[in-house]
């Protein structure tokens, strides 16, 4: 058997005789190394399986958490399938680079907003390929040429004969006819499905909504060990020593193992490994550990910041100038840890054999996974199957697996020997705490306004690297990690005499990716200093903006999108209410977004409603686009008026929902979204609407009369 094998038997993987099984896998054989550029694969078996039933199970390679991936791969492959939408069905493609390779990534990945538009096109060629192999079938069975053949809704029909028939009556024999090298794709304007609004019903939405769907929380395998383990309070700490006495005297505790990121406790259910670890004595070594809290962080970016730095992006070639003559306008602005807190934290099952390791868990990142999993054990990849489930929410967290949990999970498993089944559970504190937040960033601007427009533009940026010192080190070129500073090195504004710079700053706090990268702190930083210059200058927020937009069509075309929405008459909105515009590309997608803002009897922010206009290329299911910029705005809004990781003596301060604010639903702001025609190819939507979201609510803030909010968030409790 191959690693495809497991997760096809386990998903009952034929559906009765006569069934065209394009679903059938080759084996894990000769795997490229991880990144390396691959080939789109576009067989009609490695994605699709056609039932006797005339379903059409599509095995999608991007893990479906919420931001829509099922949906939008079924909605291609029946557009050019032409199949009905009720035959539709989705689960997740086993874990094989060799076939399921992101072809932005070199390896099977979701991440960077990249799932449908790296995507659309191998997925439109797999639909068109399959409908030529049916109705080849379907010709050689009625004796009549396949371009007399018509394909509508699942049935496909001969008009001069009035003969017809489903999918599953050709299955069989179109699985047995060679795969077309070539295939004519749907003109656009004869789309159906791809762009049309309420034309499909999500996949993955009734057995959420009615609790049907399983996962990685809901397993439960006979004879399985619940684990929890107890990480250090500080980061950079490691384990050194442990006395389990009294750990080991709470009921259905089993055994307590030390691992390399802390102390791992097995028990015969999950409360029973919570108290256990309550028990646990632990010692910890803090020789490396991190001793500062966020305040000395700040004042030690700040000191950075004083001094010059590398320079990235335009002009980095370009030797310093002074600065012109007019009226120079400083700022700064601090952005603090973030965590990113998905519903379902961490979690993940595995049994590990002596010679194979299956696991089980939400893997976005499966090419990675399979090759840390491979490293614990000293096993080779296609020793290591992964089945992707169903994942409660991610905003980056599970994208980072390969750094820490992936690992953690193989190593609790072999710790307590093979043949002994495990389920790691983090638990919400243990999610908080945990780290591989957004790093805290520190920006330092310097403008110049003369003569009513903006002259000169400076921003040095101090902070961590996401990637440096984790397994995506690779990533970085000649030193450099592009996302710390993307959004800032480049803007979407004709300022001539433009100047970016950053310093890294270390620490043993962990980092890696959180919703929209970079530019969850580059889009406030540079769209509220922007603001700042165009209040300065005497500018309109979405004029002055326009003004300097002549490069940039698409980010304009949004821009008077939303303004046309909101009904832009200018900042005030009455009421005691101000607007607030911001607008941002990130992921090939361009979004703005205007806030209407006002300020509550307690003194604290309201935000009553957000439009929003997106362009991001082809739209395949415009619910799903409204609905991911509606989250995105959420889950900002959200952030921006009240999240952080306060860091204290170098370990996190806060560890649930309590301190951990996230917004009430009392509190979600009105949004309205309108889609931008495009013609592009399709770009991301599941983080671009996050970034214009806090600056749009600042620069509100700002015409309100009140300080732009110079620290994030807006409303800090501690």
């Amino acid at each position: 058997m191959g690693a495809e094998d497991i997760t096809l038997s386990r998903r009952t993987a034929l559906q009765g005789a006569g069934a065209l099984v394009l679903g059938f896998l080759l084996p894990l054989k000769g795997v490229r190394a991880q990144g390396a550029a691959r080939p789109m694969v576009t067989a009609p078996n490695a994605f699709l399986r056609i039932g006797a039933d005339d379903s059409v199970t599509v095995l999608v390679k991007h893990i479906e958490f919420g931001q829509g991936p099922w949906t939008a791969a079924a909605t291609i492959i029946a557009e050019e399938l032409d199949a009905d939408w009720a035959q539709m069905r989705a689960e997740h493609a086993p874990a094989n680079v060799a076939l399921y390779a992101n072809t932005l990534m070199g390896i099977q990945a979701t991440g960077g907003s990249s799932a449908t538009a790296e995507s659309y096109d191998q997925m439109r060629i797999v639909g068109a390929k399959a409908r030529a192999m049916l109705v080849q079938a379907a010709a050689n069975a009625w004796k009549v040429k396949p371009a007399e053949i018509r394909v509508e809704k699942g049935v496909i029909s001969h008009a001069a004969s009035k003969r017809q028939g489903r999918f599953g009556q050709f299955a069989d024999a179109a699985s047995k006819l060679p795969e077309p090298a070539d295939v004519k794709l749907k003109d656009p304007a004869a789309f159906t499905l791809i762009g049309k609004d309420k034309s499909v019903a999500r996949l993955d939405s009734a057995a959420k909504s009615t609790g049907k769907a399983i996962f990685t929380i809901d397993i439960h395998e006979p004879g399985m060990l619940t684990v929890v383990v107890a990480h250090p309070p500080r980061f950079g700490a490691k384990p050194a020593s442990f006395d389990a006495t009294d750990a080991l005297k709470v009921k259905g505790v089993v055994a307590v193992k030390q691992i390399g990121s802390g102390f791992a406790v097995y028990a015969e259910n999950m409360w029973a490994a919570i108290k256990g670890r309550n028990a646990l004595k632990t010692v910890w070594d803090n020789s490396a550990a991190e001793t500062r809290s966020s305040d000395q962080m700040f004042a030690d970016y700040r000191a950075l910041a004083a001094k010059p730095g590398r320079a990235v992006g335009t002009n980095k070639d370009a030797p310093e100038k002074p600065l012109p003559q007019g009226k120079l306008i400083e700022a700064e602005f601090l952005l603090p840890y973030l965590a990113h807190a998905p519903m379902e934290p961490l979690d993940g099952y595995m049994l590990w054999d002596g010679q194979t390791a299956k696991a089980r868990f939400g893997s976005q990142l499966q090419t990675a996974d399979q090759g840390a999993i491979g490293k614990v054990f000293g096993l080779p990849m296609e020793k290591v199957f992964i089945e992707t489930m169903l994942a409660g929410g991610s905003f980056g967290r599970r994208a980072q697996t390969t750094a820490h949990f992936a690992v953690e999970l193989a190593e609790v498993a072999k710790a307590i020997g093979p043949n002994k089944p495990v389920k790691l559970v983090w638990t919400r504190e243990d999610d908080i705490k945990g780290g591989y937040y957004r790093p805290l960033f520190y920006h330092k601007f310097q403008g110049v306004v003369a003569g009513g427009k903006i002259a000169a533009w400076r921003n040095r940026v101090v902070g961590q690297s996401f990637m440096k010192g984790s397994p995506f080190e690779s990533m970085m070129h000649d030193g450099v990690d592009p996302i710390v500073t993307e959004g800032a090195d480049e803007l979407l504004y004709a300022i001539g005499d433009f100047r970016c710079e950053f310093h890294y700053a270390d620490s043993p706090i962990t980092t890696l990716w959180w919703r929209s990268v970079g530019h969850t702190h580059t889009g406030y930083a540079v769209e509220c200093f922007l603001d700042r210059l165009l209040q300065e200058a005497g500018q309109d927020p979405v004029q002055g903006r326009l003004a300097l937009m002549a490069e940039k069509p698409r980010a304009a075309a949004v821009l008077k999108a939303v303004a046309d929405l909101a009904g832009w008459k200018g900042s005030a909105a009455g009421n005691g209410r101000a607007r607030g515009v911001a607008v941002c590309e990130s992921f090939g997608s361009f979004v703005a977004q205007i806030a209407e803002v006002s300020i509550g009897d307690n003194e604290e922010p309201r935000v009553h409603k957000i439009w929003c206009a997106v362009d991001c290329g082809q739209t395949v299911n415009p619910d799903i686009v409204r609905a991911q910029m509606e989250g995105g705005i959420g889950y900002a809004v959200g952030h921006a008026l009240y999240a952080e990781v306060p860091i204290v003596d170098g370990g996190a301060a806060i560890g649930n929902f309590d301190e951990y604010r996230s917004l009430r639903i009392n509190e979600m702001p009105e949004v309205e979204v309108v889609i931008v025609p495009s013609s592009e190819k399709p770009t991301g939507v599941g983080e671009p609407g996050v970034p214009p979201t806090a600056p749009a609510i600042a620069n509100a803030l700002a015409h309100l009369g009140r300080e732009r909010p110079s620290r994030l968030p807006i409303v800090r409790r501690v």
